[in-house]
């Protein structure tokens, strides 16, 4: 398969810094000769400096969405399937809006549903989900060339276990599918059954049981193991058509043994295979 890797090395605006580090730290521990050893062919595409030194979090948080939007819809025109590797999970609705979805499966620790209205601490990555499914910073997701939000009922939130009082309250009111790893591909079936037809697959690397795998400050115990992790993907990827991929939140200082990268690897081989064989 052609696949087009989309850099995007941002935490909480900082370039290379924090989540930052994560995609360059895959990439230099052979992520392309591994993909290309399963038989791929790969570009690599750095979307670059974005923003100003002193420009605000939430502004270069949505410059880096346009330039990943933009990279996504020139690998889907040059028929290349597009893999985001980024820091913060709201590079995602770049990706979305690059790919045209209209289904997302969000495997997390964490919910990702927080407002500016509820969110505790103000962190924007912590609304990312809830930008993806237009339930706030509407204006600025308007400014991501191609994205129209994802209705909740298209969307699969996967191993969430880490959640804010208002999150779960919200949810309560959502028609979005819940899942442990195993019941995944399951729920994201009903997402094709009711015609969803262009799904983006998100990962953020913490939905992983820390004590499996420690892939940043954040993680904790408890959760699905690697080889669970992978399974689900791929048995998600077999369930309904997916159209990209997002990977995020390794901090390769939580990773002394450089243990991240290579399931990175594996898990993405796993996923093209099953997209391969539908």
């Amino acid at each position: 398969m052609k696949l087009a890797l989309i850099v995007a090395p941002y935490d909480s605006a900082h370039q290379h810094s924090g989540f930052g580090r994560g995609p360059d730290a895959i990439l230099a521990a052979g992520l392309v000769e591994m993909l290309e050893d399963a038989g791929h062919e790969v570009s690599v595409d750095d979307i670059g400096k974005v923003g100003e030194p002193q420009t605000r979090e939430i502004a270069t948080g949505f410059a880096v969405c346009r330039a990943v939007a933009a990279k996504v819809a020139e690998a889907r025109d040059d028929d290349a399937f597009p893999i985001v590797l980024t820091g913060n999970c709201l590079t995602a609705n770049g990706a979305v809006a690059g790919e045209g979805a209209d289904a997302i499966v969000w495997f997390d620790q964490h919910g990702d549903l927080n407002t500016p209205e509820t969110s505790p601490y103000g962190f924007l990555d912590g609304m990312a989900l809830s930008t993806t499914l237009g339930l706030c910073w509407k204006p600025m997701a308007a400014t991501i060339p191609g994205f129209h939000a994802i209705a909740p009922s298209r969307c699969v939130l996967v191993d969430a276990r880490d959640l804010d009082p208002d999150e779960k309250a919200l949810l309560e009111t959502l028609p979005v599918l819940r899942a442990q790893c195993a019941d995944a591909p399951g729920q994201a079936a009903k997402l094709r059954a009711a015609g969803a037809r262009r799904a983006h697959l998100h990962v953020d690397l913490d939905v992983h049981n820390a004590s499996d795998l420690q892939v940043n400050r954040y993680a904790s115990e408890g959760g699905p193991s690697v080889d669970e992790v992978r399974q689900a993907v791929a048995g998600v990827c077999r369930a309904i058509p997916v159209v990209g991929v997002t990977i995020s939140a390794y901090d390769p200082v939580f990773d002394a043994k450089a243990e991240v990268p290579p399931v990175v690897g594996a898990l993405l081989i796993e996923v093209i295979a099953a997209l391969e064989r539908i």
